[in-house]
């Protein structure tokens, strides 16, 4: 394989474990996980901590083998520039990256939500970086208003970019659109006019078939996260079998996308869902890496018609190739990173994870 392609992520997840220790109380229920644990970090972070957790959840991704990084951000107390700081981390370290500011109103209203897209359109105007690529992001359906989702299509249309935005992960989502008046938050997308094609819908856990069929007729990828959505207990998406257009991400979990394939392999066996359906999710990710990065060599291979792709195999092969090459340039050598010290990048982490930690009142 000649890569590995994280299709959903969360840059800032880096720092996750030096902002909440371990033997913190974790909530049941996603909506309450995002509003003790996940809402309160990201209102936490600043400059200085997006780019430590930048940089080395980049680098931990180049040494797992992983080539290609699609992140959805948000930093609800530094909006402005953000995206900025991702991308140098990226184009510093030798990452391919698609970034988005996830515009929400959960903390300040429309016009939180109105710089979100502000964002978002100011780097997708001024970004030069080779390797970075931007799109126009929403949190989720269930935090945005109908006029915010209008705004968001619009962007897209004038910018000739796709949205990236979560999508069923929990029932809320579905609840929430349903009382607008949608069959849900899929059809709200569509009948906003802002669903275009090649759209990024994270997660689709509470989708039924006829949805996944109906996101992929419409051009867009759905992307599974299987780690993230057993962590928070959303269910497996089960529908996504009815989906030829699934990758697979990690949802801020680290880029590892061996074990992410394994915990993918783990979840498919246990829901009975045919591994000859659910294995194609990580190859599936070089169609979603040429949309964005056709020239460069950054996609894994499909497996041979008929052929059976098993985590333990891909693990092995992954670990014969210590040395890792994008666009021509070699960042992994014998093991070993070579655009940066990956021990100062875990120690800048660890100061500024402990910034966080003491903001959040953890320290």
């Amino acid at each position: 394989m000649s890569g590995l392609v994280n299709g959903h992520t969360h840059l800032y997840g880096a720092l996750a474990a030096h902002a909440f220790p371990p033997g913190t109380a974790r909530p049941r229920g996603l909506p309450a996980i995002l509003e003790t644990i996940w809402w309160r970090l990201d209102r936490a972070l600043d400059q200085p901590m997006l780019r430590a957790g930048a940089r080395l959840y980049v680098a931990e991704a180049l040494l797992a083998g992983t080539t290609l990084l699609i992140d959805h951000h948000e930093s609800p107390s530094c909006i402005e520039g953000s995206l900025d700081v991702l991308a140098d981390a990226c184009q510093e370290l030798g990452m391919p990256a698609v970034l988005c500011y996830g515009a929400t109103e959960r903390n300040g209203g429309p016009a939180e939500a109105a710089r979100g897209l502000a964002e978002c359109a100011r780097f997708l105007r001024d970004n030069r970086r080779p390797l970075v690529r931007g799109l126009v992001g929403l949190h989720a359906s269930f935090t945005v208003s109908d006029d915010t989702v209008r705004t968001a299509g619009r962007l897209c249309r004038d910018l000739d970019v796709p949205l990236h935005v979560h999508l069923a992960e929990d029932v809320v989502d579905v609840e929430d659109a349903q009382g607008r008046g949608y069959e849900g938050p899929l059809e709200r997308l569509i009948a906003l006019e802002a669903l275009p094609p090649g759209a990024i819908l994270a997660h689709g856990v509470h989708l039924t078939a006829a949805q996944v069929r109906l996101a992929g007729d419409r051009g867009a990828w759905l992307v599974q996260n299987p780690r993230s959505n057993d962590g928070n207990g959303v269910g497996y998406p089960a529908a996504l079998a009815h989906g030829t257009r699934v990758a697979l991400g990690t949802d801020g979990y680290t880029a590892d996308m061996v074990r992410e394939f394994s915990a993918l392999a783990d979840q498919a066996r246990a829901h009975g869902e045919a591994w000859s359906a659910a294995q194609a999710r990580l190859p599936a990710g070089a169609a979603l890496a040429a949309q964005f990065f056709p020239g460069i060599d950054v996609a894994a291979a499909p497996p041979e018609p008929g052929a059976e792709v098993r985590p333990w195999a891909l693990a092995a092969q992954q670990a014969s190739r210590a040395r890792l090459v994008i666009g021509g340039r070699a960042l992994v050598e014998r093991g070993a990173l070579l655009t940066a010290r990956i021990e100062d990048l875990r120690a800048e982490a660890a100061h500024e994870g402990g910034r966080l930690a003491a903001r959040l009142g953890h320290s």
